[in-house]
C-alpha cells in the first residue's frame, strides 16, 4: 500500500475525531455544566463532543495560542479521564504531523464553509438518548462564533419533528450532496451524535469481521449505514483540495470512515501511523466495480438505440 495509491484513492484532506475504538461504547453526559459549555437544548450531551468543546474553547479562555492535533487529542483524554474509559482518536487521509496547530479551517482558505450535523435522540424507541441534539447545537454555535461558518450553511438533521429528520435517506443525501457541492478550497465540517453499531462483514475487508455503523432513526425499517458505505458516499468521492474535519460521537466509532492512517491519544506514543488493517486493493475493486457497471449500462443504451437507428 503506498501513499500515492490512498491519494489517488482519497483525493480529499479528511481529519475523522472519534471518541473510541471500534470496540468501545461512548458515553452520554446528564450535564454538560460539568465541561462549562454553553446549553442550548437541555443538560445532556456526548462526553466526545463536550470533551472537544471544552479544549477548544479553552485555547481562548486561557489565552492559549494553537494548540496542536496531540495536544487536543490529549486533552481531551484528560477531560474524559476518571468518569469516562473512551479514549479519543484521530484518523485520517492523508498521514498528518500531529505537532501542527489543530485547526478546522486551514490557513488562507478561500473557499465555502458548509457542515452538516445529525443528532439523533431516538425518542419514542428503546435505547433513547438524551443529548445527541444538544451536541449539535453546541457544535454549530462553536462553528459559527469561532470558525467563520454561516447558519445558512449549516444543515441539522434532528429528530424532534422541526429540523430535517435523520433517517438513513436523508443522512445518506447530505453525504452525498457535500460531496457533490464541495469544490477545492472548500471547507466541511461533519458531526454526527447518535447511536453507533456493528453489522457482520459482507465483504471479507474487516479483521475483526465486522463492519462500523452509524444507526438512523428508522434504523429498524430502513437498516443501518456502514463504514463501506460512508466511504462511497464521501470520502472517496471529495474532490481534491477540500477539507473535511468529521467528529463521529457514537460507540464503535474508531474507523467508522474507513481512512489509512490512525493516531490514538492514550499517550503511548505522540505520532500518527498508517493503519496496516486499511485495504486499498478493496475500496479500488468497488471504484472498478462501479466503473464497470456504468460502462455495461452505457453499453446496453447505446445497443438499444442502434437497434432502434436501423429497425
Amino acid at each position: 500500500m503506498s501513499d500515492s495509491r490512498i491519494s489517488k484513492l482519497i483525493p480529499a484532506k479528511i481529519r475523522c475525531i472519534s471518541g473510541c475504538h471500534d470496540a468501545q461504547t461512548s458515553a452520554d453526559v446528564f450535564n454538560v455544566s460539568q465541561f462549562q459549555l454553553p446549553d442550548p437544548a437541555g443538560k445532556a450531551g456526548g462526553a466526545c463532543t463536550s470533551a472537544l468543546l471544552k479544549v477548544l474553547r479553552s485555547q481562548t479562555f486561557d489565552g492559549q495560542v494553537g494548540l496542536t492535533w496531540v495536544e487536543v487529542l490529549k486533552k481531551m483524554r484528560a477531560e474524559l479521564g476518571g468518569n469516562y474509559t473512551q479514549i479519543p482518536q484521530l484518523t485520517s487521509s492523508q498521514l498528518m504531523n500531529m505537532h501542527e496547530p489543530f485547526r478546522i479551517v486551514p490557513e488562507g482558505s478561500y473557499g465555502r464553509r458548509r457542515a452538516v450535523l445529525i443528532g439523533i435522540n431516538y425518542r419514542g424507541q428503546q435505547g433513547e438518548l438524551r443529548g445527541c441534539h444538544n451536541d449539535a447545537l453546541n457544535v454549530k454555535k462553536y462553528l459559527i462564533e469561532s470558525e467563520g461558518f454561516l447558519e445558512d450553511d449549516i444543515r441539522c438533521l434532528f429528530d424532534d419533528g422541526i429540523h430535517m429528520s435523520p433517517t438513513r435517506a436523508n443522512i445518506e443525501g447530505a453525504l452525498r450532496n457535500l460531496a457533490e457541492d464541495s469544490y477545492s478550497g472548500d471547507v466541511i465540517f461533519l458531526h454526527y451524535s447518535g447511536h453507533g453499531g456493528f453489522l457482520k462483514d459482507e465483504d471479507g475487508d474487516e479483521d475483526d469481521g465486522y463492519d462500523e455503523t452509524l444507526i438512523p432513526v428508522d434504523f429498524q425499517r430502513a437498516g443501518q449505514i456502514r463504514d463501506d458505505d460512508i466511504f462511497k458516499m464521501i470520502v472517496g468521492p471529495l474532490r481534491e483540495g477540500v477539507t473535511m474535519t468529521a467528529l463521529m460521537d457514537c460507540c464503535h466509532s474508531g474507523t467508522v470512515m474507513d481512512l489509512p492512517y490512525r493516531f490514538v491519544g492514550d499517550g503511548e506514543s505522540d505520532e500518527m501511523e498508517r493503519d496496516e488493517r486499511f485495504d486499498t486493493d478493496h475500496y479500488e475493486g468497488i471504484d472498478l466495480g462501479v466503473l464497470a457497471v456504468g460502462a455495461l449500462c452505457c453499453l446496453m443504451e447505446l445497443c438499444e438505440c442502434l437497434y432502434y437507428l436501423t429497425d
